[in-house]
């Protein structure tokens, strides 16, 4: 009886937490749109970028985040493609967490526009010649995938039923897809001739990399967080392969970064050098983004040692300080770390200074918060699915 009283305690005090976390989205997405309607009125003024750097945070978040989104094949491709039963559990998860990611990617989009109304110019007069244009098939069609894919199969799960057959050419049409989604925003970037910083070769691979370490991270704390507080468990042993993950693409995505420093310090070319500098001892004073830098490279190595060794893997609490620790490294890394300086020095070596403004960062946080109000809501849904499909079975048995 006791144990019945413990129990339906702690799911109050669950239910009381997610009231407070969704009032809390809620709060953060309403001072993000009350500083949206101010950059609206008055543009882009209100940011840091000017100028000489045109792409700032906003731009940033969104290249990271259609890394978040690619990575779900991480869990698609050994399950279906290898049938590796294990991540039938969590396949629905990451689904979900590619939905929420390609929703705040566009928005950062709009958001970096200024008025939304110019995306339109896209769809009005497309350019099969301009990258934009094919990301924005590639995002839009990846996910209206997604969507289907999850509607289908947890409504299927809901109805205690197989998923339909026409549902499985999709699922493998994802695949390539979200390996196409990094690839050609990876593209963006090395498309631009007079920005060599950003004109490698490598940088798609490098995107991919950097995806596959940093999404499964989030992956595996989301799955702790709902292990917490929720009925849903996704098991020791998807965790520990997902970790496994992480740890190749996290030493594939440092050997890339470490693949471009040597390229340009053994040619010594200085317009190839002077980005480096910038980020990791400065250039001319303007020291920004160092410590940020020393900071993504500090936890990238810390991650990559607690994730080789099995001890530490193993142990839950090390864990997820690798997995924080891979999430924040790559945000750095493949965000500001990424986008900025690409900008500095200029073409005609002008070196200048990029600070995200108040305005900024909160309607930043805006659009996370909205990504993670969706997220959340599609994980209730799935928590709720599968506690209902548990019952089921034991009332069967």
């Amino acid at each position: 009886m006791k144990s019945e009283q413990d129990m339906t305690g702690h799911m109050d005090k669950n239910k009381i937490t997610g009231r407070i976390w969704l009032c809390f989205l809620i709060a953060v997405i309403a001072i993000g749109v009350f500083f949206y309607l101010r950059q609206l009125s008055m543009g882009l003024s209100i940011t840091g970028m000017n100028q000489n750097i045109t792409w700032g945070l906003y731009i940033s978040q969104f290249t990271f985040l259609v890394g978040i989104a690619a990575s779900a094949v991480m869990l698609i491709l050994p399950y279906y493609l290898h049938n590796y039963k294990v991540f039938g559990r969590i396949t629905l998860l990451g689904e979900f967490l590619a939905v929420s990611a390609v929703i705040m990617s566009v928005t950062f989009v709009l958001v970096d526009l200024g008025q939304p109304g110019r995306a339109f110019n896209m769809i009005l007069h497309p350019s099969p010649k301009s990258i934009l244009f094919w990301d924005m098939v590639v995002l839009s069609g990846y996910l209206l995938i997604n969507l289907v894919i999850g509607w289908v199969v947890i409504e299927s799960e809901r109805q205690g039923v197989a998923s339909p057959a026409w549902v499985k050419p999709l699922i493998y049409l994802s695949i390539p897809w979200a390996i196409s989604i990094h690839t050609v925003t990876a593209f963006i970037y090395a498309g631009l001739p007079g920005r060599t910083f950003w004109l490698t070769a490598v940088m798609a691979p490098r995107f991919l990399a950097s995806a596959f370490a940093s999404g499964p991270a989030l992956l595996v704390l989301l799955c702790l967080i709902l292990r917490r507080f929720t009925s849903f468990d996704a098991g020791k042993e998807p965790l520990q392969t997902l970790a496994k993950i992480i740890a190749y693409a996290l030493a594939t995505s440092i050997f890339f970064v470490l693949v471009e420093i040597f390229t340009a310090f053994y040619s010594g070319i200085p317009s190839h050098k002077e980005h480096f500098q910038y980020l990791f001892t400065g250039l001319e004073g303007h020291t920004t983004l160092v410590p940020w830098m020393w900071a993504s490279t500090v936890l990238a190595f810390a991650a990559l040692i607690l994730l080789i060794i099995p001890a530490a893997r193993k142990n839950e609490k090390w864990l997820t300080a690798a997995c924080i620790a891979v999430f924040i490294s790559l945000w750095i890394e493949k965000g500001l770390g990424l986008v900025i300086p690409g900008f500095i020095p200029s073409p005609i070596g002008r070196i200048g200074t990029y600070i995200p403004t108040g305005p900024e960062i909160a309607i930043t946080l805006g659009v996370w918060a909205a990504g993670f109000l969706v997220l959340t809501l599609f994980y209730r849904l799935f928590v709720s699915v599968r506690a209902q499909s548990s019952s089921a079975v034991q009332r069967t048995e």
